[in-house]
């Protein structure tokens, strides 16, 4: 099933999480214990955009392959094809990164 995708439903991201620092800024290697869940990723799909009521929708402030900096408890953890994403709403994207 390797052509199966991930599209998210309304105002909904997908966001594939950046990697955790191997080391600190003062060369310390860090174990994956001592690790923080970064709070940066790549957005990787839309969904169609959030409804209003008068059944017009929004455009998405972020697109595909936008590096991102979300809130630290945002989204759902999911796993597909061995690979971890986050689905979130966009209002939990805090910045983009340029």
């Amino acid at each position: 099933m390797a052509t199966e995708k991930i599209r998210p439903l309304n105002d909904k991201v997908l966001i594939k999480r950046l990697e955790a620092e191997e080391r600190t800024k003062g060369g310390i290697v860090l174990p994956d214990t001592a690790k923080e869940k970064p709070r940066e990723g790549k957005v990787v799909a839309v969904g169609e955009g959030r409804v209003l009521d008068n059944g017009r929708r929004v455009e998405f402030q972020v697109k595909v392959n936008d590096r991102v900096i979300f809130n630290s408890y945002a989204g759902t953890e999911v796993r597909h094809g061995g690979e971890g994403y986050l689905i979130m709403a966009e209002e939990d994207i805090l910045a983009i990164v340029q």
